[in-house]
C-alpha cells in the first residue's frame, strides 16, 4: 500500500512505481497501488484496520469460521484501499493488477528499470 509522499517515496525506493502511479512491482508483477484519492485520515485508518485483520487471520489459524473472518476483513480493507474491486482510476484503462510487466503496455518501461529488481 502507497500512500502519497514519503511513503510512495519510500516504496519507491524498495519497488519500481508505474509512471502513472498505478502499480509498484514485486519480481516483475504489477501490483495496485491504493487509490490516492483518499484523505490522509482514511488511508491511516484503513491501513490500521488492513494491520489490525492480517494480525487475526494469523491468530485464527486454527478456527475456520474465525480465519474466513479475518480473511473478509482483510479483503474488505483492500478493497477501500483500492488495492483490490474496482480499479480507482477513470480513464478506462484496463486493471493490471498481479500481471506481470512484461507481458503489459508497461514493459518498455519496466524494462529500463534498475537491473537490481529481481525479474
Amino acid at each position: 500500500m502507497a500512500e502519497a509522499g514519503s511513503s510512495s517515496e519510500a516504496l519507491a525506493r524498495r519497488h519500481p512505481v508505474t509512471p502513472d502511479g498505478r502499480y509498484f512491482v514485486v519480481r516483475g508483477r504489477l501490483w495496485r497501488l491504493s487509490n490516492p484519492a483518499l484523505s490522509d485520515d482514511e488511508r491511516r485508518r484503513l491501513v490500521s484496520e488492513l494491520m489490525s485483520a492480517r494480525s487475526a487471520v494469523r491468530t485464527a489459524r486454527a478456527d475456520a469460521e474465525a480465519l474466513k473472518a479475518a480473511r473478509d476483513r482483510v479483503h474488505a480493507a483492500k478493497v477501500a484501499l483500492g488495492e483490490r474491486g474496482p480499479a480507482w482510476w477513470t480513464d478506462g484503462a484496463p486493471d493490471l493488477n498481479r500481471k506481470l510487466a512484461r507481458n503489459t503496455p508497461y514493459a518498455t518501461w519496466y524494462d529500463a528499470q534498475d537491473a537490481d529488481e529481481p525479474r
